[in-house]
């Protein structure tokens, strides 16, 4: 039974894949080459940070919609890339730099907009602290890029994640829920804060998760790099 359940967990997550595979099957049907869905991605994070800077209720609604958007369309640029056969090395380091300046932008906002609300310089602060978690686990992803380019010169981020093994133990599931959850489903948590308007209660959490990600990150990339 618990061997069952962890399998539809693996099956399960990351709940944003249920998105970017119909989505996929449309931008399949263009034009669209997959770094022109990176840039769009990007495009969408930098709206949802915009949106959030200004710490209103209806704006930041708008925002976490956005920032989904941006998510869906990060997981489709790889999938096309897969499907039409067209990964490149500027493909994948233009990802996750787009990963990188999303999430970082959008702490970096959240934290202005909550500050200039609240007359309270620190929440400004604790979004910057968040943004260098984000650049620090950026480095991470750079460094191990580095150490697989001779393995496979053109992997993207999210297809680097799929190649760790199943997880094996307790810590394991709990580092494989705790990394889907604040990386690829991240987008669905904002937008449930956003809804209810406490999507302030991120910046502490996310001051110190931060960190705590990209330490576990650390240690599951050498995990899935020594196996």
């Amino acid at each position: 039974m618990i061997y069952r359940i962890k399998n539809s967990l693996i099956d399960y997550f990351p709940i944003i894949r249920h998105l970017s595979c119909r989505l996929t099957l449309i931008l399949l049907k263009t034009s669209f080459t997959p770094n022109q869905i990176t840039f769009l991605s990007l495009v969408c994070g930098i709206l949802c940070a915009v949106f959030f800077s200004y710490g209103v209720y209806h704006l930041e609604i708008i925002g976490a919609f956005f920032l989904v958007i941006s998510y869906t369309l990060d997981n489709c640029d790889g999938e096309v890339a897969r499907i039409k056969n067209m990964s490149s090395e500027f493909g994948a380091k233009f990802d996750d730099m787009v990963d990188w300046i999303v999430d970082a932008s959008f702490f970096i906002a959240l934290g202005y907009g909550v500050s200039q609300v609240n007359e309270q310089i620190f929440w400004f602060w604790l979004g910057i602290i968040a943004a260098l978690g984000a650049f620090i686990d950026y480095i991470v992803d750079l460094h191990y890029h580095s150490k697989n380019k001779e393995k496979n010169d053109a992997i993207r981020r999210e297809e680097r994640a799929e190649q760790f093994k199943q997880p094996q133990n307790t810590l394991d599931w709990l580092i494989y829920i705790f990394h889907k959850l604040s990386r690829a489903d991240f987008c669905f948590i904002v937008l449930i804060l956003a809804l209810f308007n406490i999507t302030y209660i991120l910046l502490p959490f996310a001051a110190i998760g931060a960190q705590i990600y990209w330490i576990t990150d650390l240690f599951e990339r050498a995990r899935g790099y020594h196996t």
